[in-house]
């Protein structure tokens, strides 16, 4: 089987004076040299989201500050699709689990854009629904989709992590939602999300992380409890990326760190679906938060993260020996990863 292509993206916050990073990189393997690709594009993307589609050797999407852009040919040209351009950012992408020309886009401001025809065309999904309170006074806060899932078991069941604003879930393909991490809060800790999975093996299983850990709901939502990912600072872990391993949902990793701009990195790691966890030995301690991981899911004991700061490790036996491959110098602000054939 050849070596799958991993996908590196820089960007940055939205916010005012948040130093931005540009540029998409690509590597063979994990192990190759890193390549920069989409030099052409114009204006330099900042790149928030990457889908690779295992089902369609070559195809990768990126979502930039302009709007969707992918390439058939392993990001070596591009062509822009025709969903709407963002006002500020593209955060998210996600491939149907069934249905291979369908593609959820999530946006900041909070939107949510589906495809059905491969990208032809979009449909807006409206999203009316009440933010906690907490991330709206007295300031409001961003509300950008940083990541979305779809239960395959349930497909019209559809869950959007918001940045600052908690849990969107549908349970009628889109057409209605509700927001089902509303509650009782002092501070917006809990509902800044950052990624959210549903356990295929089980409907309704619903696994999400934020800035303060990592949470379970067993039914759909309704009900919340936190897993004992290890605690890095007192306010507890900052977590930014989650993943389930594709051949046995039981196995979970999560990237973490410290903080946002954390100086110390880590994934932690359970093969028993989030009642215990390990920290995975990369070799060394990176200096900042391991903020992306991905895993190709032809090959699921290869494994890659990469951290804020441009450090990139790859694993080919599930994490149990992990290898450095950095970035180029000042590639920094990687938000996004993806593997695909």
């Amino acid at each position: 089987m050849a070596e799958a292509c991993v996908y590196a993206g820089l960007a940055g916050d939205t916010g005012p004076g948040w130093p931005l990073s540009t540029g998409l990189y690509r590597s063979r393997g994990g192990s190759g040299a890193w390549e920069p690709i989409g030099e052409s594009l114009s204006p330099a993307p900042q790149v928030r989201a990457i889908a690779a589609d295992p089902r369609r050797p070559g195809r990768v999407t990126i979502g930039t500050q302009t709007g969707l852009l992918r390439s058939d040919d392993y990001g070596e040209h591009w062509k822009p699709l025709s969903a709407p351009r963002p006002q500020l950012a593209v955060w998210s992408l996600l491939n149907h689990p069934r249905q291979p020309n369908t593609m959820l886009a999530g946006y900041e401001p909070c939107a949510i854009y589906r495809t059905t025809d491969d990208g032809v065309s979009w449909q807006l999904l409206k999203i009316d629904v009440a933010f906690p309170d907490i991330t709206l006074n007295p300031q409001p806060q961003p509300k950008r989709v940083t990541g979305m899932a779809i239960d395959p078991n349930e497909p019209e069941a559809i869950y959007a992590s918001i940045e600052v604003g908690g849990l969107l879930r549908s349970l009628d393909g889109g057409r209605s939602w509700s927001c089902v991490t509303d509650g009782l809060y002092l501070v917006d800790d809990a509902v800044d999300l950052h990624r959210v999975v549903v356990n295929p093996a089980r409907a309704g299983a619903v696994t999400l992380i934020g800035r303060i850990g990592t949470f379970r709901s067993e039914d759909r939502g309704a009900h919340w409890k936190k897993l004992p990912v290890p605690t890095l600072t007192a306010r507890g872990t900052y977590c930014r990326d989650l993943v389930l391993a594709p051949d046995d949902p039981s196995i979970v990793y999560v990237a973490a760190g410290t903080a946002f701009d954390g100086d110390k990195g880590v994934v932690f790691s359970s093969s028993d679906d989030g009642r215990s966890w390990s920290a995975m030995d990369l070799g060394v301690t990176p200096k900042s938060t391991i903020f992306v991981f991905a895993i190709d899911t032809r090959q699921p004991e290869h494994l890659y993260c990469a951290s804020n700061g441009g450090e990139f490790f790859w694993s080919r036996d599930r994490g149990r020996k992990w290898t450095a491959n950095p970035l180029p110098a000042g590639a920094t602000r990687v938000y996004s990863l993806a593997v695909g054939p």
